[in-house]
């Protein structure tokens, strides 16, 4: 049981039951148990919405998920992520430092870095994995698009395979390429449409006031279950209430975020720092607004694929 199962008596109480603050938390580095006995595995992970590909339960510090999970990830240098799949959509979405990424099929090999708002959203059924080889860990966000996805199915695991080839995520030698939008081989040419570069994507200007990069959704990486943003806020620019029919969620990269929530009247507000994250429910009016004296990049999810029907208004 999550809190947000209980019923709260204030609508502030509900607001303040589905943030999920940075400092709140803690890194949870036995959240994946067929890492258990494998060093090289290890990772931390820190739960915003769901368990993400954790088999943690229990966990009531995280936020009941609908539509998505949303957690973040910690690698130190010279670690990995044995090869595996999902039925699912899985998004990373870098923080801090760089991340080799690699897709595996029929022995094959594709390998991609990625650094800082750089994203990868790794398809349903394809073998992928991920390893630090820089000299700085790696933070980044990790969304699954479904609220409770299936375990992972492992293709290549230091338990059942030689170290070597776990850690090349199944490739042979020789059979690891080097990621290449212009190559021919139909790997390349897979995984060239869900690589994400924040570099590449145009930057559009919204009528309220704010900026936003569209990485999954109509303009970016089609897909059939969650639209995700990186919002650019200057600021005191801000937006009038609006409403969805699914959830979304505003975590905080840089700077800060007041969130609000209106209902019969009442207004309620929270103002978000770095890290920290609201997810509001379907139906709830809601608005945002930087009070800030800086800038604020925010990574925004909605629980839909579907074109966007909110007009945002300035506020």
């Amino acid at each position: 049981m999550t809190v947000q199962d209980t019923k709260l008596q204030t609508l502030a109480d509900e607001l303040r039951a589905h943030t999920g603050r940075f400092t709140d938390k803690q890194f949870d580095w036995k959240a994946f148990p067929s890492n258990v006995g494998f060093d090289e595995l290890s990772r931390a992970q820190m739960r915003y919405i769901g368990a993400g590909g954790s088999p943690k339960v229990g966990d009531n510090t995280t936020l009941k998920p609908d539509n998505f999970t949303l957690s973040l990830i910690y690698k130190e240098p010279g670690k990995y992520a044995a090869c595996h799949s999902h039925e699912i959509e899985e998004s990373f979405l870098i923080i801090d430092g760089a991340l080799i990424v690699g897709w595996e099929k029929d022995g094959d090999v594709v390998e991609v870095n990625l650094g800082p708002k750089d994203m990868i959203l790794n398809v349903r059924e394809i073998g992928h994995g991920f390893r630090v080889d820089g000299v700085e860990p790696v933070m980044m966000s990790i969304s699954v698009d479904v609220g409770k996805p299936l375990p992972p199915v492992y293709h290549y695991h230091p338990k059942e395979h030689p170290p070597e080839l776990a850690r090349a995520f199944g490739a042979q030698p020789g059979r690891t390429q080097v990621f290449d939008r212009t190559s021919s081989h139909p790997l390349q040419q897979l995984i060239a449409k869900y690589v994400v570069r924040h570099s590449e994507l145009k930057t559009h200007w919204d009528d309220a006031g704010f900026s936003r990069k569209i990485y999954c959704g109509p303009g970016g990486v089609e897909v059939d279950t969650c639209r995700k943003e990186m919002l650019g806020i200057p600021s005191r620019v801000g937006v009038k209430p609006f409403s969805r029919d699914v959830e979304d969620a505003f975590l905080v990269l840089e700077g800060s975020l007041t969130v609000g929530w209106e209902e019969n009247g009442e207004k309620v507000e929270i103002e978000l720092g770095p890290r920290d994250l609201v997810k509001t429910p379907a139906g709830r009016k809601h608005w945002f607004r930087n009070n800030g004296a800086g800038h604020a990049t925010v990574w925004y999810i909605v629980g839909s694929g579907s074109p966007e029907l909110v007009k945002f208004e300035a506020a």
